[in-house]
């Protein structure tokens, strides 16, 4: 009887340690993808006829954007499904069994999109066993509820934009450019509800699959859980809260999930809509909601159970021995390499995205909740920032410079964090017949700041996002953000004039005179977007090139006793440069989880 007893023990301890073995010394790998800003073009339209554009190359149709649209945004809306796809495949050939989607999945979040990415994911999930989990972004969710809405720059017959609509009367225009628009439901906004519907099996509702599942708003425990209960109470009409001071009740969807044994997976949603005029009574009138972009600030300030709620999970899973990864669409900590006070002082308040940064208070908050380790998005850039207490990491995004995600492998008290580049991408010249048909359009209209035609000689993908931000920069950035002042004395003056302006007269590199002050600010960009995994784009001289301005400059304004606005800006300028220059690692790094220090992988 006694040895009955002592095998049965051991057969328990080894199960257990197995379990164990599953999250710590047999290493997990999760792979996170953020801001696929996934538009399906080649979905079909439920309600129209309309089958899209015509490419001979293909012989199919597309619902693709304009390149103009395309090279004005901040996102891809078109070969982002092909990198998508290739992106997933990289997952397969490496054998990874979970893939966090943190935010803006979709562009926003039409049906016609939202189905297309459901299908995507269920065939890999049905064909390779990967489990999918999710976070709502800006861009899925654009209001709480279902919004009429729609596009103008559809690329339409003959180069022309189509305009595609939920609603009659919704755009109208006798520009010749614009064809008559189509009316599908398709292309509406959804909200949560209906989001969530549809892709309940990503994260957002309880499966019997799964060891545990809760939410903000759970009252069951670990020791009582079921799956009868989390069912229940994962009702979203049960998984509401009040914005004070108002009465209108808003829909949250974080939840902690648990997969597998010790793994749980924290999901935070850090969208809030906060009602423009309406103290009075509730509504469900989308327009009545700003846009949820700015994320955790506004966490602080109107979302406040959900530090409450955090805080408890880090908690549990300290106790309970759970490794705690936790995501969401939007940055904790400043993305900016600390640079964000310099940006201020050459740009002004609002520019270059500076209403996206969180405050301090953020980190130090989360930090005090428990979060070690936070994976975002939202930015579209590679960046690891760092506070006391929490280390905030950037995930690219798929559809933008530079097109990566990342792969996060678990080890005993250590997170290994590798960027994976999604270079070669077989489709993702598919479209690029309609771009050439777009372009003589243009040509033959003779549209003002139309895009450049040598995007389209690019061969590989990571090429064509490098082209999309030059371009990005040419027709957006420096239109909207950059004072007239500084571009009139710093964009063509080339590096050798540079040099001599920060107080160099004798032996300059012959090599300074083969870049201008726009290369330079377009390497900034680069920079900021990519950090270290720019520099193979930049060139390594001609870091050292920019390097050598920077210090040069900085040495002379120092002298300088009544430095006028130019000088200012410049000396900002170089700043600037030279911190997106050194950033914490970002390309392969490892955290130790005990201390939180960081060291880079070679």
């Amino acid at each position: 009887m006694f040895k009955k007893v002592f095998l049965l023990l051991l057969i328990i301890n080894l199960i257990g340690c197995k379990q164990k073995e599953s999250v710590g010394s047999k290493k997990v790998q999760i792979a996170f993808m953020a801001d696929v800003h996934l538009q399906d073009i080649y979905g079909e339209l439920s309600d129209s006829e309309y089958k899209g554009v015509f490419n001979p190359k293909t012989n199919t149709y597309a619902l693709a954007r304009t390149m103009q649209s395309q090279l004005e945004s901040t996102r891809l809306f078109n070969e982002n499904y092909f990198a998508f796809i290739a992106a997933l495949d990289n997952v397969v050939e490496r054998g990874i069994k979970y893939v966090v989607l943190p935010g803006d999945f979709s562009d926003d979040g039409q049906p016609l999109n939202i189905r297309g990415l459901k299908r995507i994911l269920k065939e890999y999930e049905q064909k390779y066993n990967i489990q999918f989990i999710a976070a709502t972004g800006n861009h899925d969710v654009v209001k709480p509820f279902y919004q009429d809405a729609g596009k103008k720059d559809f690329l339409g017959e003959g180069g022309k934009n189509q305009p595609i609509y939920s609603k009659e009367g919704m755009f109208e225009s006798e520009n010749p450019s614009y064809l008559k628009p189509i009316i599908t439901k398709d292309i509406a906004k959804l909200g949560y509800e209906e989001i969530l519907s549809e892709l309940a099996d990503f994260g957002f509702y309880p499966k019997k699959t799964d060891v545990y599942w809760e939410t903000p708003f759970s009252t069951y425990n670990y020791k009582d859980y079921s799956f009868k209960k989390a069912k229940e109470q994962a009702d979203i009409l049960k998984r509401n809260y009040k914005i004070p001071p108002y009465k209108t009740v808003m829909p949250d969807v974080s939840y902690l999930l648990e997969p597998k044994e010790n793994l749980w997976f924290l999901s935070i949603d850090a969208n809030v809509y906060i009602p423009k005029q309406m103290a009075e009574k509730e509504s469900e009138e989308s327009s009545n909601y700003n846009s949820a972009s700015i994320g955790y600030n506004n966490v602080l300030t109107h979302k406040k159970h959900l530090l409450t709620w955090v805080k408890s999970v880090a908690e549990r899973a300290e106790k309970l021995g759970k490794t705690l990864i936790v995501f969401s669409h939007y940055p904790m900590v400043d993305f900016n390499d600390d640079a964000s006070d310099d940006i201020r002082e050459l740009l002004g308040e609002n520019k270059m995205q500076l209403h996206r940064v969180p405050k301090e208070e953020v980190a130090s908050l989360f930090a005090k909740a428990g979060v070690k380790v936070h994976f975002g998005g939202h930015m579209h850039i590679n960046d690891t920032g760092v506070r006391k207490g929490l280390i905030n990491v950037q995930i690219p995004s798929l559809s933008a410079y530079i097109p990566a995600y990342k792969v996060l492998t678990i080890s005993e008290n250590e997170f290994d964090v590798e960027t994976v580049v999604i270079d070669k991408v077989s489709r993702f010249k598919e479209l690029f017949p309609l771009y050439e048909m777009e372009f003589n359009y243009l040509k033959e209209s003779k549209a003002k700041n139309s895009w450049n035609k040598e995007i389209l000689e690019v061969n590989s993908y990571k090429e064509f996002t490098n082209w999309h931000l030059k371009e990005l920069v040419r027709l957006r950035f420096l239109k909207k953000d950059w004072p007239k002042d500084f571009k009139d004395f710093f964009l063509e003056k080339t590096g050798e004039e540079l040099m001599i302006l920060a107080g160099k007269t004798l032996d300059i590199d012959v090599r300074f005179s083969a870049w201008t002050g726009f290369d330079m600010l377009f390497d900034l960009y680069r920079l900021s977007s990519a950090d270290a995994l720019a520099i193979e784009d930049i060139g390594a001289y001609r870091m050292k090139e920019y390097k050598e301005l920077i210090k040069l400059y900085k040495a002379k304004f120092i002298l300088l006793e009544n430095p006028t606005s130019l000088e200012m800006e410049f000396y900002h300028f170089c700043v600037i440069f030279e911190k997106f220059s050194n950033g914490e690692p970002t390309n392969h790094f490892k955290i130790d989880l005990s201390t939180l220090k960081i060291s880079e992988v070679n």
